[in-house]
């Protein structure tokens, strides 16, 4: 019977992370081979492997979850330095970014859900709210993601001009707007719901319709347009 605590190198060929992707492919590896992968090795007495399944297992094995961690936050586990820690963040990233360029197939909206899968993974993760724009074309499919702006953990601004301006420039035909409320919290606050308001008449000016405005959460998310807002 194997153990993780045997150096991956004892172990048979097949039982390698690097071996097995190489043999079966990448979605043969579990998680935690995965992360071993770009570990590259373990601590004193304890394999890639071993470390990557007690990194995981302090996270309920959620990768969203480990995609929260600061690299400082990493560097507390013994055997990751800072090195190994930036590896970890950086990879975690390039997978959260993959999620907003890939717009090839561009998804269509019949739904709220359908426009909070095409955002949430983005901003689930994040410890700072951030606003964003959706921009669709006449059939309904989102062929552009677009950030209006930053803030901190408590807010941030919104410019309804930027916004329509980017959307005109993007010769968008309707827009859905997005931010995260980093506290979990999703329900609106005063300054959201006139937000939405001047979102939406300045939509029907320019005759480009704010189709929805979600809040995004961990916990999910709350659509403007689904509880009758807009």
């Amino acid at each position: 019977m194997k153990t993780h605590s045997l150096a991956i190198s004892a172990w048979a060929e097949e039982d390698r992370p690097r071996e097995k992707m190489l043999l079966k492919g990448r979605h043969a590896l579990s998680d935690a081979e995965l992360l071993a992968i770009l570990l590259g090795s373990g601590s004193m007495g304890e394999s890639a492997v071993g470390l990557a399944q007690r990194i995981l297992s302090t996270v309920d094995n959620n990768l969203h979850e480990l995609g929260k961690r600061s690299i400082t936050e990493l560097q507390r586990f013994k055997g990751i330095g800072e090195a190994k820690a930036i590896t970890i963040a950086a990879s975690l990233e390039l997978g959260r970014r993959r999620q907003l360029s890939d717009l090839r197939e561009r998804p269509r909206v019949s739904t709220s859900r359908d426009a909070y899968l095409a955002i949430s993974t983005m901003l689930n993760d994040l410890h700072h709210e951030e606003f964003w724009l959706l921009f669709l074309n006449k059939a309904n499919e989102i062929f552009s993601r677009e950030q209006l702006s930053i803030g901190g953990s408590a807010g941030t601004v919104a410019d309804v001009k930027i916004a329509f301006k980017m959307a005109i420039d993007a010769k968008a035909s309707a827009i859905i707007a997005v931010h995260n409320h980093p506290s979990g919290n999703l329900k609106p606050s005063e300054a959201d719901t006139q937000l939405t308001k001047k979102m939406r008449e300045a939509g029907k000016i320019l005759d480009i319709p704010l189709l929805d405005h979600l809040i995004i959460s961990e916990r999910g998310y709350f659509s403007f347009a689904d509880e009758g807002i807009l």
